[in-house]
């Protein structure tokens, strides 16, 4: 086993570790893990929330028992796997052993740690991304034409991933067209490839088509709900952050772009980043989304300094860079991780509050950063429930309905009565069971200053009560009320089968 092999042993070794150190045994998982978790009860070519692949790897994590160790397991592996592209990417561009070492320590000690800790579609994205930036450097460097066909995989199966992957490509073909690389085009095997992949993604396109294309309308509610929100200086600011200890290492990378004669074939990446990065903000799409950008400017980064600090008083400056990254770790540890009590982060919520962290989807500060609010109070949602479950007659007839996708993920993974909510929120919308006439409703509604379900639900059945409510003060879903009606008057099928038709009307 070779030196180089060993040190890239330790960095995984590493980058596991600190995806398992950096979580708080006190955190639940987060919404959005719930319903991906889900999806493995339903699998389809595609879902109102994601593309297919995510209820893949659900799949696999149920069969190896849903356990959190295995939810937690896959999106650190996906960073183990960025940290190894990025390794291999920066040996395809000739750099030494400092090379390696520094391009490592800057992935591993970056907001990547926060991505890979959620089972979440963005870990794989930004996998998929590096992969393609890969593959593209390694058929300039070789010419290969299989390198087109492995393009075509990595791309297709990022796009059945997550539609994110698109931005890569409105960013990467502009800067390839006004390059001279762009004599790629007029090689053959590269549409062959561009078939290939378009016949993996098609069942994916189907489906779209099948379903009218609910994508259009998630990114039309999504521009509408949390888009909105989004400050395009603030989208800056944020990149900024994403790889802090890494900052200078890309800076030198874009400069060795333009200047540093062995990358004068790969110049082109210079103006994809700019192009990419301007279509991320005419859009004003989330910061996070352009995570995957990254990555391969650290591999250029690294390999021109391995370059320039070898000899005479620069190399003293070597271990400098390698230091920045963890040095910016340090004051992180405390801020960026759900590693502390959410108690002891609101005492201690000042420098959040200046960095942003605090801001949520709706633009306002919070106690809490709203992903860690959002691993909050499903434990006792779900305890709740089963708790009322267990008291109601005719319990096999009683229909659990939530307001959003997150409560009824949460009661689905930890539930001990084999219980099977529903909601008219995201996918959950196609997984009602009709076939049982329902006597009962536990309505899960979170939390209005004038609640009116009693109201709009109470003549439909004999009793109505409110049963409990989520009582974590910290959590997102604090307030939300457990409604129990027993002894359904009418048919409540029938009022459901039109609620999901019009909200799949309101869809289209």
């Amino acid at each position: 086993m070779t030196k180089k092999t060993i040190i890239l042993i330790g960095f995984i070794i590493l980058k596991f570790a600190l995806q398992f150190v950096l979580l708080s045994p006190e955190y639940d998982l987060q919404r959005d893990e719930y319903l991906h978790l889900d999806q493995a009860h339903h699998l389809a070519w595609g879902y109102l929330s994601v593309p297919p692949v995510t209820s893949w790897i659900s799949y696999i994590i149920f069969s190896l028992g849903n356990g959190v160790f295995w939810i937690k397991f896959f999106p650190a592996l996906f960073g183990v796997l960025t940290l190894i592209v990025v390794w291999k990417t920066i040996e395809a561009l000739k750099g030494n052993l400092y090379a390696l070492v520094l391009g490592a320590t800057c992935i591993v000690f970056s907001s990547l740690l926060r991505i890979n800790m959620l089972y979440q579609p963005n870990s794989l994205d930004v996998l998929c991304w590096t992969a393609f930036y890969y593959v593209i450097i390694q058929y300039i460097t070789t010419e290969n034409t299989k390198w087109f066909y492995i393009g075509a995989v990595v791309f297709a199966f990022g796009f059945l991933n997550k539609y994110n992957i698109l931005f890569l490509l409105i960013g990467f073909l502009p800067a390839l067209l006004l390059s001279g690389q762009r004599r790629i085009l007029t090689k053959k095997k590269l549409y062959f490839a561009l078939v290939l992949g378009l016949l993996l993604i098609l069942p994916n396109l189907l489906w779209q088509y099948n379903n009218q294309f609910p994508i259009i309308h998630h990114m039309k509610e999504l521009a509408e709900t949390q888009l909105v929100n989004v400050d395009r200086i603030g989208f800056l600011k944020e990149q900024l952050l994403f790889f802090i200890g890494a900052f200078p290492v890309i800076l030198f990378a874009l400069y060795a772009l333009l200047f540093h004669k062995p990358f004068s074939k790969y110049q082109f990446f210079f103006t994809t980043i700019l192009f990419t990065l301007l279509v991320f903000l005419y859009f004003k799409a989330k910061a996070y989304y352009a995570i995957g950008l990254y990555p391969i400017y650290i591999a250029f980064g690294a390999v021109f300094l391995s370059d320039i600090l070898k000899s005479g008083w620069k190399r003293y400056l070597q271990p400098v860079f390698i230091l920045i990254p963890i040095l910016f770790f340090i004051p992180m540890y405390n801020l960026a991780f759900p590693n502390k009590s959410p108690e002891y982060i609101v005492k201690h919520s000042e420098k959040r509050k200046k960095m942003g962290m605090l801001r949520w989807e709706d633009g306002k500060d919070h106690a809490l950063p709203q992903d860690f609010a959002d691993m909050l109070g499903w434990k006792e949602l779900a305890h709740k429930i089963d708790s009322v479950y267990a008291t109601l007659p005719n319990q096999k007839e009683t229909l659990v309905l939530c307001d959003n996708y997150g409560q009824a993920g949460a009661i689905n993974y930890y539930s001990k009565k084999g219980i099977k909510a529903v909601s008219f929120s995201a996918d959950y919308v196609n997984w009602f069971n009709l076939d049982i006439r329902y006597k009962n409703l536990i309505r899960v509604k979170e939390y209005e200053e004038e609640n009116n379900e009693f109201k709009e639900t109470s003549p439909y059945f004999e009793t109505s009560q409110i049963a409990g409510e989520i009582n974590n003060l910290y959590a997102r879903e604090y307030g939300t009320t457990i409604f129990v009606f027993t002894g359904a008057k009418v048919n409540i099928n029938k009022r459901i089968e039109q609620e999901i038709k019009e909200e799949k009307d309101y869809s289209k």
